[in-house]
């Protein structure tokens, strides 16, 4: 009697701290996804369309100039 009692004990507790150890671990990956979706994301794409933007145009290659490469 004792020893099922005992056991059933153990067995909750072991449940609550699994439990509460796999919500920690859901919480930060969802706080992780959170801080890179509205943190860092959008800094990402702003860098990447000042790069877009102001990066220089590649200009066409003249014949002469694609044949003084090539040669």
């Amino acid at each position: 009697m004792i020893s099922s009692l005992l056991r059933f004990i153990v067995i909750g507790f072991l449940g609550i701290v699994v439990l509460g150890v796999g919500l920690t671990v859901v919480g930060m990956a969802v706080g992780l996804a959170t801080f890179l979706l509205f943190k860092v994301a959008p800094l990402v794409l702003i860098g990447y369309f000042a790069m877009r933007l102001f990066a220089p145009k590649r200009k066409e290659l003249s014949d002469a100039d694609q044949k003084w490469l090539n040669s």
